[in-house]
């Protein structure tokens, strides 16, 4: 089981590099460049590849094996990275754009060839469990790396040589993945029995959909996974920059906000599979997000704080290790709800009703990241992030409804065995 969970994680772990690259260090790279939050918020634009990606999952399940979805996509993010080498962002921004959209694309493809590896590799519960921490803590390290070590990178050493370390990371991987020995069986009953199976619906899509819609509990978690990230994807991308804006350097902020509260995040993820194995999820779901609000009045009433100081300082630095400590928490408690929700489905269309929840759950994050820095520029720090802590606080009592009387409240009285 090691041997698959260090394949499984080093997957992710590069998959998390793009992410930590548009997440943490872009948003600095452009704020110090003197680019304002509304451009900056539509970066996040970029991510569209992720919404697409349930479209092109078929033919990755059909065509091919996962060992050259893996290497063809790992190749082709260090090319990628290669480009961007060669380009200087304050001259050729569009062409940074295009490469960073190539990068997500490539990377969306690459999530669903190590899914699929996944479900094929893991075995039994204890190796469905370990394998979820592998992805989140996987990933979010990848992000680490990219949001906090390559921002400590790119203000010694500049923007090109950034991305010539990024692609000899990429291109070691892939050589990696080609000669893994835990590909070798490359999971061909798995893609047979997909084969079959798509096959018999792909003239008759709107069967499809019509068994996705009418697995129990999928309305109340398309609504849950599309709004539970608004608030908290409001405040995590603008709070950092109110701080670049006032009290912390780039260097600093890459540290504190891409290295230290990231590895809380982490933290968070890793704790959240601990406690589901002692309490029922939806008691966790109704504490943690009241949890989640208060933390957001904390850290709303610190834009008040304009000038400089050692102890506005330490409380931001707490309030971003809460966020992000709460928000790697509530991550793991949201993909064991939209799995819990996907095991009521047909055989035939799980791994599709999955990756329709993945889908809607990366597009609400998606759309609010893009308009959070629009709403910044337009209504000021203050009055923006109350509107963020209103959409924490709906989403709190959404969950505390659906755990009283909707779709959560099976969970609220269940006692994990």
């Amino acid at each position: 089981m090691n041997d698959k969970l260090v394949f499984l994680g080093l997957l992710y772990f590069v998959q998390g590099i793009p992410y930590g690259l548009q997440s943490s260090l872009l948003p600095v790279y452009l704020r110090g460049a003197g680019h304002s939050l509304t451009r900056i918020g539509l970066t996040k634009i970029l991510y569209f590849p992720w919404v697409l990606k349930v479209l092109w999952a078929p033919l990755v399940d059909r065509v091919g094996t996962k060992r050259r979805w893996l290497v063809a996509t790992v190749s082709g993010l260090a090319l990628t990275c290669l480009s961007s080498a060669a380009l200087a962002p304050e001259a050729h921004i569009w062409g940074v754009a295009g490469t960073l959209l190539a990068m997500n694309a490539l990377a969306s493809v690459q999530d669903i060839a190590v899914d699929g590896a996944a479900v094929g590799l893991l075995k039994g519960r204890s190796e469905l469990g370990f394998g979820n921490t592998a992805q989140v803590v996987g990933y979010k390290a990848g992000s680490v790396f990219a949001g906090g070590g390559l921002l400590a990178v790119i203000d010694v050493a500049g923007w090109g040589p950034m991305f010539m370390l990024l692609a000899f990371v990429y291109f070691g991987v892939a050589l990696f993945v080609w000669g893994a020995p835990i590909l070798d069986d490359d999971l061909l009953k798995g893609q047979a029995e997909a084969r079959r199976g798509v096959q018999s619906d792909a003239v008759h899509p709107w069967r499809v959909w019509r068994k996705l819609l009418s697995v129990p509990g999928t309305p109340w978690t398309m609504l849950y996974v599309l709004t539970y990230k608004l608030g908290e994807q409001g405040a995590v991308t603008m709070f950092p920059l109110f701080l670049l804006d006032h009290h912390m350097t780039a260097r600093e902020l890459g540290f504190w906000n891409g290295v230290i509260a990231m590895g809380f995040s982490i933290c968070g993820s890793s704790l959240g599979g601990l406690l589901l194995s002692r309490f029922s999820i939806g008691s966790l779901m109704r504490r943690v997000f009241v949890m989640r609000t208060v933390s957001m009045i904390f850290q709303s009433s610190l834009l008040s704080v304009l000038e400089p100081s050692p102890l506005m300082k330490g409380m931001a630095v707490l309030s971003l290790s809460v966020q992000h400590f709460l928000g790697g928490l509530i991550t793991t408690l949201t993909f064991t709800t939209m799995m819990h929700c996907t095991q009521r489905a047909e055989e035939s269309v799980q791994a599709t009703h999955y990756s329709f929840l993945a889908t809607l759950e990366v597009l609400g994050k998606l759309m609010f990241g893009a308009l959070a820095g629009s709403m910044v520029d337009w209504l000021g720090f203050p009055t923006a992030f109350l509107f963020f802590l209103v959409l924490s606080a709906g989403t709190a009592l959404h969950v505390w409804r659906a755990t009283d009387m909707g779709a959560l409240r099976e969970q609220y009285k269940e006692q994990p065995k």
